[in-house]
């Protein structure tokens, strides 16, 4: 029997206003900087009327973006709450799928903006088989001291007291047609800003390193550490980090190139150096495999995968002849595509925004 099993982030899919840019103009949306604003409460004004224009916009290409990936289970980041995913789903998903996802779990999670990590399914996969949730459990409470997990590279920005997910890793435990089938829900530390010699990707590792141990103890507990390959689970979710990615040199007038690169570290190691589980990604050509595209202007460009949907080994052998899909028509015109690559948009995207999201959906046929 098969499942489509997908993973988005849906870049803050929020239910509430931010109005902290008007004292911290690193959070103030630039075309508000074009006015003269001369007192709280008009820049609240402004900012209300400003994201509820963008956000519609927005939100119709995050459903059109879901329908395309047309998955029976639907791993989500960055949903604000339950009452966000509510309103997204009877204002904008139900318009482009219908009636579909009956089912949805969130816990809230550990991040400081409230962005959280969540799972909508069907009640049946498109071949007739129930699907089922038999339990969900959260990871968000522990700690670095719990599993032992601090050490001296932590030491410089945590404590051992510290939780060790900058979100969750969200358990969910399903049967699908009487099979079971264990999903990980995971957003990772995102790669912050450079600090002592080091860029934001290097400076944030130890925190990503931790917590994909951290998923890795969790799934060894639960199924054994000798066990675990011959179970039937997934990884899912943004971990903000890659293995490999795609620089891109040139510019507009005079044609670009893309050049593949391969990183010395990075956390998902953790994941695949023993074979603990396997990124199904690699089966496609190294240029087409990204999910992201990250520029800090023409000096700075590339593409890379962020977005994962990990199997165990187990489940990887069962699905040897499956490839994922990625979902590009939801990302603006500044994003930069190899030959060959280019998709049609959505109505009304534009060079940066609106868009779908500034990640691609993940979605995989399997056999489960």
């Amino acid at each position: 029997m098969s499942l489509r099993l997908a993973t988005f982030n849906i870049e803050n899919l929020m239910g509430r206003f931010d109005f902290s840019g008007f004292r911290n103009q690193l959070k103030q949306d630039r075309v508000l900087r074009l006015f003269d604003v001369r007192s709280e409460a008009e820049y609240q004004r402004l900012e209300e009327a400003r994201t509820i224009a963008h956000t519609d916009d927005t939100r119709q290409m995050s459903a059109l973006a879901i329908a395309d990936c047309d998955a029976d289970i639907l791993c989500l980041q960055e949903a604000d709450s339950m009452a966000a995913l509510h309103a997204f789903e009877y204002g904008y998903l139900f318009r482009m799928v219908g009636n579909g996802y009956r089912q949805k779990y969130l816990i809230e999670g550990n991040d400081s903006r409230g962005i959280d990590v969540a799972v909508l399914m069907r009640d049946e996969t498109r071949d007739g088989q129930k699907i089922e949730c038999l339990d969900v459990k959260s990871h968000a409470a522990l700690t670095y001291k719990d599993l032992d997990l601090f050490n001296g590279e932590l030491a410089q920005t945590n404590r051992p007291d510290d939780r060790i997910f900058r979100r969750d890793c969200l358990e969910v435990e399903l049967s699908i047609g009487g099979r079971p089938l264990t999903l990980y829900i995971v957003h990772f530390k995102s790669m912050g800003p450079a600090r002592e010699g080091l860029d934001g990707r290097q400076a944030t590792m130890a925190q990503r390193i931790a917590e994909a141990r951290a998923v890795r103890l969790i799934v060894e507990s639960r199924f054994g550490r000798d066990r675990a390959a011959d179970k039937m689970f997934a990884i899912c979710g943004d971990m903000n980090d890659y293995q490999e990615k795609v620089e891109i040199l040139g510019d507009r007038r005079n044609g670009y190139e893309f050049v593949p690169r391969e990183e010395a570290i990075s956390s998902l190691d953790v994941f695949t150096a023993d074979g603990f589980v396997e990124n199904p990604m690699l089966k496609r050509p190294v240029l087409d495999r990204w999910t992201l595209f990250h520029s800090r202007g023409p000096e700075e460009r590339h593409l890379c995968q962020l977005d994962y949907i990990l199997l165990s080994p187990a489940l990887a052998r069962r699905n040897a002849a499956h490839v994922p899909e990625i979902i590009r028509a939801g990302q603006p015109f500044r994003t930069i595509f190899p030959a060959g690559q280019e998709v049609e948009r959505y109505p009304r995207t534009g060079w940066d925004r609106p868009k779908a999201s500034d990640h691609c959906p993940v979605v995989m046929t399997l056999e489960v």
